[in-house]
């Protein structure tokens, strides 16, 4: 139903930066939240940033302060900037955005993972 193309991973150095994308298509009627998800070697996937409908927002506490998470509501798309990159935010990186359908139906969609690398 809705398609999530993510884009922006990469290999970087550490200290680096890097912004993913995450843009969602369909016949969407609105999204509720957008958020990022990412599964590191040998680990389990996790939350990283996640923004709501609302004004809130979370991050996990590896990234707080490095990393932010944005939207463009216009383009059904949301963001995430990575600052200061360390060699263990290494990852895939996966886009998860709920929301509703033009059928007014409820959706869950995954990207499809985009490979963020930092070297030491």
């Amino acid at each position: 139903q809705v398609q999530l193309v993510e884009s922006g991973g990469g290999l970087v150095q550490a200290g680096g930066s890097l912004r993913l994308s995450c843009r969602a298509s369909g016949s969407i009627f609105m999204l509720n939240v957008m958020g990022w998800y990412r599964q590191g070697p040998g680990k389990q996937r996790e939350l990283v940033a996640t923004f709501t409908s609302g004004t809130s927002t979370n991050y996990a506490d590896s990234v707080k302060g490095r990393f932010t998470i944005s939207r463009d509501n216009a383009k059904n798309t949301v963001y995430l900037q990575m600052n200061s990159l360390k060699p263990e935010d290494t990852a895939v990186y996966y886009c998860n955005v709920t929301g509703v359908l033009s059928d007014r139906r409820r959706f869950t969609s995954w990207g499809q993972g985009t490979q963020v690398t930092v070297s030491s």
